[in-house]
């Protein structure tokens, strides 16, 4: 697909992805990108957490591309394994909530019951559906009190479909793809050459040019921040490429999927100074690090000072505008928790639901260093015409 498709409206792509049976970006661009604006590097980053998905389903190209209109620095996503051993996009191990599986009557025999981070889950299983079957379940909203209008529109999309969509943007836009449960997706998928999970992940990012350490000029031609919640995995890929990683950390509760570790081992002073061999930033949960009692928040952890005492970067998840995930202290206003995130916190990139409000804040309090003199100019003039009017 022509890279001159991303200058076309959104909705009109939209309506492009609906109509036509193949998929939007079947194959990566080869286009250069030599002349495209770079990523910014001055502010915290804008992560677009499977895409912006506040709007329109979860990782489909829609909502990948709609993030990248509304700004998006990064747009993440969860890597997963087909039966036959094709990279998808879809972060659930099951298909249950997020596709039509459950009213097709040809899987009705396909429910499993699988051991999944240390419980059983049952349910319509990734690992037992063919790339050719998973494209044709329909996406919908996870949520039920978000827009409704996209469910049953768009397809599980592949890895390489997802490296397209950055690929072929008019600006730089980085990419932020998971290895999403690798010890699930080893246990049930083999490759016939006798590789891993994480092995075919890397491969596929080498691929199509993504290498080089975090701000070197491969990096910068095309960013990329590999993540995982297994450190084993991090360990492993740091064998195989040099790209920038980010160690994921869950709730108190949840012990690691690979090595069996606590939240508090694994947020040890110990313990970060012998990950930051092998990644450059942690992905906590963000309440985590700003605990929180009856919906309000209690004092900050030292997690991000320590983790910047050990030159590690922090990207927290996940900032939702809905008032059912914003605390009472920022009083319904997602501009107050971003404002306290990055200026009080001092984290280093934001997964959000909404790349637009994220952007949109950002842009007014932080613009670009070559459009501050305009800002700053029109900031002036409408001093000076306030003040002229209450004369």
């Amino acid at each position: 697909m022509s890279p001159s498709l991303c200058h076309i409206p959104f909705l009109l792509l939209l309506l492009l992805h609906v109509v036509i049976a193949r998929p939007l970006f079947p194959l990566p661009s080869k286009t250069s990108n030599e002349d495209k604006k770079p990523i910014q590097t001055f502010r915290p980053y804008n992560i677009a957490h499977r895409g912006s998905n506040g709007e329109i389903p979860e990782e489909t190209t829609a909502a990948y591309l709609r993030a990248i209109e509304e700004g998006a620095d990064f747009i993440e996503t969860d890597i997963l394994a087909s039966k036959d051993g094709a990279l998808i996009c879809f972060h659930d191990v099951t298909l249950d909530e997020l596709t039509d599986v459950s009213s097709r009557k040809e899987f009705a025999n396909r429910r499993r019951t699988y051991e999944v981070e240390w419980l059983n889950v049952t349910g319509w299983f990734v690992v037992d559906f063919t790339l050719e079957e998973l494209k044709t379940l329909k996406l919908k909203q996870r949520y039920p009190f978000r827009d409704q209008q996209y469910n049953g529109k768009y397809s599980i999309i592949t890895f390489e479909e997802f490296i397209s969509i950055a690929l072929d943007a008019s600006r730089t836009v980085g990419i932020y793809p998971e290895i999403k449960d690798p010890v699930h997706i080893n246990k049930h998928v083999k490759w016939a050459d006798g590789k891993t999970f994480e092995d075919k992940f890397v491969d596929t990012l080498l691929k199509y040019g993504y290498k080089g350490q975090y701000m070197s000029e491969n990096w910068l031609k095309q960013p990329l921040f590999i993540q995982s919640f297994a450190p084993s995995s991090l360990v492993h890929v740091s064998k195989l490429t040099d790209s920038p990683k980010i160690f994921l950390i869950d709730d108190f509760t949840i012990r690691t999927q690979d090595t069996n570790q606590s939240y508090w081992e694994i947020t040890s002073d110990d313990y970060l100074a012998y990950i930051s061999n092998y990644v450059v930033g942690l992905g906590p949960w963000k309440d985590t690090i700003v605990p929180v009692a009856n919906n309000y928040l209690m004092a900050p952890s030292d997690l991000v000072a320590r983790a910047h005492a050990h030159n590690l970067q922090v990207h927290p998840y996940t900032y939702r505008n809905e008032n059912q995930f914003l605390h009472f202290n920022f009083h319904q206003d997602p501009y107050a928790e971003y404002n306290f995130w990055i200026n009080t916190v001092g984290v280093d990139g934001l997964f959000t639901d909404f790349t637009g409000s994220v952007h949109q804040y950002q842009e007014l309090t932080s613009p670009h260093p070559k459009d501050a003199t305009a800002n700053n100019l029109l900031a002036k003039i409408a001093q000076m015409i306030a003040a002229y009017e209450g004369l």
